[in-house]
């Protein structure tokens, strides 16, 4: 008898495919690393190579200086270190898709904790083997370097853009102040029209400079010059006496000594378009330049302060603390630490009998000298400050649209013009409060929200941000009832007692708000 031995046909049976994700980042320097070009040539690795792309993990437009930010690789690096990957591959476009870090060990750390966990990176791109061989890591250390020194190199070239276009004048970001507006100019000078809040340029070689505002506000703007410098008056007796009169700031709030004082001190309004007065490069240590190093163009825009008054209030500032020594303003200083817990330039020039953060400035070098010198230590990333000055602007748009959305539906809404409360059908009162998200250590998203118990609204409408604070995550509607803590710590995820009170849209709330009053209106 014979036996005939037959094989399987392999058309039958194909190869197992490797599982494996995908990992994308936006550069935006060049198109050709869009995400979906980088996704493209990942797909034709994955295809000649035997691996199923099972999950993507894409950050679009996201900066590759730190990790900060980018919620697709903080989620990559937890899901597979928490065991919740379905994959044992990671496909990356190229060695720079990690992020241009200054310190190339950095990208390396990524992939060593992939590694470690038994998903084993490819560079799709590439034309090396990433296999553990001397040779694949000597270049993955040189492309390494080489992306860190391609965005020094790029710092340097973009400050000095920035720099020449304000010695010729023109304004690089911020908002124009009170008394003031943006003007948009085309390349040869020619205006096109002024910006409102929140407007941008829209072409490459549009330029923006700064114009006297409405006549209105110019006139208090030299009113408070006058009653500074020739009255005696200060800071807090002008703020009390602009809100008596309902005059608000540029952002619709209520004046303060701060805000006065930022308004007396500021180049701007005698026409200096004055720059880096701070420097946060490449997404390192937040610090304060020199005056010698703040680049200027003296005379630049139209003035709306007189050159004489403005060298009066900066005289009278400087007075203020000539007479204390250098242990009497840190005396003062550490009075404020101890009483607020924390420093910051607008808090100083809250304080009525403190010296202002311009006296500090000027008597210690810096303010960082000055926090250092009373033991304080300021957290070094100080994009936080931005933000949160973006989510201010931001409170009054977030505001009248909720009224908007209640009145559309039948609703009756007034609001406290001193302190933003909206009363509801006469019925109830709700506080909106906007909390900024951000990033523990370990790269998990949280918000910190603080209640109003002066006062004690009966809703508080938490607005919370997503990781980027550009765009509105989700709301919180939590009743004075069943809160309480003064202040609320909230995860992605906070259990089933507080996530009931969580909405994608606020359309239950204008729903509710827009029923006829449970109670007799008063």
């Amino acid at each position: 008898m014979i036996i005939r031995w037959t094989e399987d046909d392999p058309k039958e049976h194909p190869p197992t495919k490797v599982r494996a994700a995908q990992y994308v980042r936006m550069s935006t320097e060049h198109q050709q690393y869009s995400t979906d070009n980088q996704s493209s040539a990942i797909a034709v690795y994955a295809e000649k190579r035997g691996f199923e792309i099972v999950r993507t993990y894409a950050d679009e437009g996201k900066s590759g200086l730190n990790i900060g930010g980018r919620p697709a690789l903080r989620a990559l690096l937890e899901d597979v270190e928490n065991g919740r990957s379905d994959f044992d591959a990671l496909l990356v476009y190229d060695v720079s898709r990690w992020g241009r870090f200054q310190d190339p060990d950095e990208a390396a750390s990524y992939e060593l904790r992939l590694r470690r966990a038994g998903v084993h990176v490819h560079y799709c791109a590439e034309q090396f083997e990433n296999d553990g061989s001397i040779g694949s890591s000597i270049i993955k250390t040189v492309k390494r370097a080489m992306a860190g020194e391609y965005s020094r190199e790029l710092s340097v070239k973009v400050f000095a853009g920035q720099a020449n276009l304000i010695r010729l004048g023109y304004r690089q970001g911020g908002a124009a102040g009170f008394g003031l507006r943006r003007l948009l100019v085309d390349q040869n000078g020619e205006a096109k029209g002024t910006l409102d809040r929140g407007e941008h340029k829209s072409i490459a070689t549009d330029r923006v400079i700064l114009v006297p505002g409405p006549e209105d506000e110019v006139v208090v703007v030299r009113e408070v010059y006058r009653r500074f410098v020739d009255k005696g008056e200060s800071e807090a007796q002008i703020a009390l006496d602009l809100n008596a009169r309902r005059i608000r700031t540029d952002l619709g709030r209520a004046w303060t000594r701060g805000t006065v004082h930022q308004l007396l001190i500021n180049e701007k309004y005698i026409g200096n378009n004055v720059w880096a007065r701070t420097s946060f490069k490449l997404k390192g240590e937040h610090i304060e330049n020199a005056p010698e190093e703040w680049i200027r163009a003296d005379g630049a825009f139209e003035p709306i302060v007189e050159q004489a008054m403005f060298e009066a209030a900066q005289e009278m500032i400087a007075r203020r603390s000539e007479t204390l020594s250098d242990e009497q303003m840190l005396a003062a200083l550490s009075q404020i630490l101890e009483k607020k817990g924390y420093l910051s330039g607008l808090i100083i020039d809250e304080v009525e009998a403190c010296p202002s953060s311009s006296s500090y400035r000027t008597r210690f070098g810096s303010l960082l000298r000055a926090y250092t010198l009373v033991g304080f230590a300021p957290d070094r990333d100080y994009r936080y400050l931005e933000i949160n000055r973006r989510l201010r602007a931001m409170h009054p748009d977030v505001l009248a649209s909720i009224v908007t959305g209640i009145e559309q539906l039948g609703g009756g809404v007034s609001v406290d013009e001193q302190t933003d409360l909206l009363r509801i059908n006469r019925e109830f009162t709700v506080s909106v409060t906007i909390a900024r998200c951000f990033q523990t250590a370990a790269g998990s998203n949280r918000w910190k929200l603080r209640l109003d118990e002066k006062l004690r609204p009966d809703i508080t409408i938490a607005v919370r941000m997503d990781p980027s604070n550009e765009v509105v995550k989700d709301y919180y509607l939590l009743p004075a009832l069943d809160m309480r803590e003064a202040t609320l710590r909230l995860a992605d995820y906070n259990g089933l007692s507080l996530d009931a009170y969580r909405y994608d849209t606020l359309d239950v709330f204008y729903r509710l708000a827009a029923r006829v009053p449970l109670r007799a209106a008063a």
